[in-house]
């Protein structure tokens, strides 16, 4: 048996899936250090005062690479751009850019991705999509008003969705100076998604 799992161990197989789970964990890990140095950063930090005194780093849930999921990428024809209401009660312009279904836990899920039509203007945002998202860990883990995702625009049928890279508003840690997207009907999930930033204890972590 345990020279059985040896040549397991060794097969090009397993060493080629153990380095491909090692370059997604080291990914998601750059993504909390960039993120932990922008909330570090007095020009970038959406934090005011002693939440920015008192900030060392985000909570996260732990690395778990099963809500890291490809999903099948079905592009909009013709989408007509719509008013996104906004945590101040204004709106900003997006469009729906396509729709990801994907599976979790053996259960079928679609998110729609939706392009800002005023960042889209600026040449660095121009392949961007937009994912908002809340799920079952809401008000518990999470931020009360759900999670979003960036993304780019994949160039074939699939799309990674990768939960881990999930990031909370900045209206969640600063209501008054920022102006967030209200997460849309069509994209709650009835699942908890335990990945990415978490919410409690945010500042004294």
């Amino acid at each position: 048996m345990k020279k059985y799992l040896i040549i397991l161990l060794l097969s090009p197989l397993f060493i080629f899936a153990q380095k491909k789970a090692s370059k997604e964990i080291v990914e998601i890990k750059k993504f909390q250090k960039e993120l932990n140095a922008e909330y570090l950063n007095p020009k970038e930090t959406p934090l005011r005062g002693d939440n920015f005194t008192h900030f060392k780093e985000h909570p996260f849930f732990p690395v778990d690479l099963k809500y890291r999921v490809t999903a099948q990428f079905t592009k909009t024809e013709n989408p007509q751009p719509f008013d996104l209401p906004t945590s101040s009660g204004k709106t900003k312009s997006y469009r729906e850019y396509g729709k990801a279904t994907f599976e979790l836990d053996g259960k079928p899920y679609t998110l729609t991705l939706y392009q800002s039509l005023d960042l889209i203007k600026q040449e660095k945002y121009k392949d961007h999509l937009f994912l908002p998202f809340r799920d079952a860990t809401n008000e518990k883990d999470t931020y009360g008003g759900g999670k979003y995702m960036d993304l780019k625009i994949p160039k074939g049928n699939t799309i990674v969705l990768d939960f881990n890279q999930s990031y909370q508003p900045y209206c969640a840690y600063n209501a008054y100076d920022y102006n967030c997207p209200i997460v849309p009907e069509e994209n709650k999930l009835p699942v908890e998604i335990r990945a990415g930033v978490m919410y409690q204890d945010i500042y004294h972590h």
